[in-house]
């Protein structure tokens, strides 16, 4: 870490917080809105933590104009959102819900006056039912599908939206959908990982040439989803054990957007590669990305033996995840030295404690604070290092679903009280509202409740 007791972030850098549609918005079947492939999955008992669903979440499409003075109220520059495919194409393809679009136009609106900037994603998980039940992403249809529904979102927003995020995580989706099981449609089946990962980057292609077809200056990129492995003894199987999980974790997506091919790693199992891949998807993956968002949360400690639940004096938020921020710097070094890159945003960084009101209505979470102090430290030590990072969303505005885990765990920097729906700014919130409006980060973490300074 620095010895410097404030670092200045460059000027121009931006400062925000992002959210999710589905883990916020709720009204699930109001005005038009479809069925997604969530709303299906938290039906089925076991699949989700204390039988929660997102049919409420935050009330988000209630609550706009309150949501959004909060990032107002906060000093932010910038909101990361998404679109809920389902509120604008009910069943994925086809007829349009104008309803679903003008809440989306009425979010950037008011975004626009109010001086923040909006970065819209796309693909935030929820996929239309409709299209699921025709067999979802294990179908090349869909990305063409896809593709359709990033132009009417284009088409309808582009003339104020300039930064555009087509997929969030493929990896999280491939992963936990069609391996683990743990996220829709809940399969578990290697061969078919692979290719709906596959069927996702073609999506990702194609869909930035819809958006650019609308809107030939906007920025486009994509979010990938970056839990670096590292090796964390000193013998050289445990350095190349290390290596081959990077090559199938993080290379798995940045190999094919970076360099139009994947690592051999990946292809060996790829079973079904000669039949998934066409002749010119490497091409259509690859084709320029004007950013791309990182998301980050923690590194996975690694021997050859296989990955290290727990590392010995290493701190753990409420996920259980390690709190690595170093790991982010060499994250990002790593991937200036081996990629030729386009300016990097980090998209998504944050972290889950056990939050819970005070009786002034205060929320006192000092570790996260102290979580995100450090990993902005990581992020100036890249850029520092001559990495290209335009800015740092912290995941996440308000407490929400959490897909799997329901409502168990808070990731925000905003309370929200489920049994009222009322906000309460926790203390981290003020705190990054402070290093936002200045651009500048007090390593000196206060020793009081920041509740309320401002």
């Amino acid at each position: 870490m620095t010895q410097n007791s404030v670092l200045v972030f460059p000027r121009g850098f931006v400062w925000g917080l992002a959210t999710a549609a589905y883990q916020i918005e709720g009204a699930v079947s109001e005005d038009g809105r479809g069925e997604s492939v969530w709303d299906r999955f938290c039906r089925v008992p076991g699949n989700v933590v204390n039988g929660d669903t997102g049919d409420v979440a935050c009330d988000h499409y209630h609550r706009l104009a309150e949501d959004l003075m909060l990032l107002k109220q906060l000093g932010m520059k910038a909101y990361r959102f998404s679109i809920s495919w389902p509120r604008v194409l009910p069943k994925g393809r086809g007829a349009v819900n104008w309803a679903g679009l003008d809440f989306y136009d009425r979010v950037v609106d008011i975004l626009l006056t109010l001086g923040i900037q909006p970065f819209v994603t796309l693909y935030h998980w929820d996929l239309p039912q409709a299209l699921e039940d025709e067999g979802g992403w294990t179908k090349r249809d869909t990305a063409g599908y896809f593709a359709d529904f990033a132009a009417v979102v284009a088409k309808r927003l582009g003339d104020r939206v300039s930064n555009w995020i087509t997929l969030n995580e493929p990896y999280i989706v491939a992963r936990y959908g069609y391996l683990t099981g743990e996220h829709p449609p809940g399969i578990k089946h290697k061969p078919t990982m692979y290719k709906v990962a596959h069927h996702l980057m073609v999506a990702h292609g194609l869909a930035m040439q819809a958006i650019r077809g609308v809107s030939p200056d906007a920025n486009v990129g994509i979010s990938l989803f970056m839990a670096p492995h590292e090796a964390i003894g000193d013998d050289e199987a445990d350095r190349q054990a290390a290596e081959r999980q990077w090559r199938l974790h993080c290379g798995w997506f940045l190999d094919p957007l970076l360099k139009a091919a994947y690592s051999s790693e990946c292809l060996e199992d790829f079973a079904d590669a000669d039949t998934v891949i066409n002749a010119n998807d490497m091409a259509l993956i690859s084709q320029r990305n004007d950013l791309l968002g990182v998301n980050y949360y923690f590194r996975v400690p690694t021997l050859a033996t296989g990955e290290v639940k727990r590392v010995a004096h290493s701190k753990y938020t409420d996920m259980d995840w390690e709190v690595c921020p170093d790991a982010l710097t060499r994250l990002l070094v790593r991937l200036r030295n081996e990629y030729a890159l386009p300016p990097i945003y980090i998209t998504e960084n944050g972290a889950a404690y056990k939050d819970s009101l005070d009786g002034d209505g205060a929320v006192h979470d000092p570790d996260r604070i102290e979580y995100l102090r450090d990993h902005l430290v990581a992020v100036w030590n890249a850029i520092k290092s001559q990495v290209s990072i335009k800015g740092y969303f912290a995941w996440s505005l308000l407490d929400n679903f959490e897909w799997a885990l329901g409502y168990s765990k808070r990731f925000g920097l905003v309370y929200v009280d489920y049994d009222n729906q009322k906000r309460h700014i926790k203390d981290s919130g003020y705190w990054y509202s402070r290093v936002a409006t200045r651009g500048e980060l007090d390593l000196v973490l206060p020793r009081e409740s920041m509740h309320p300074v401002f």
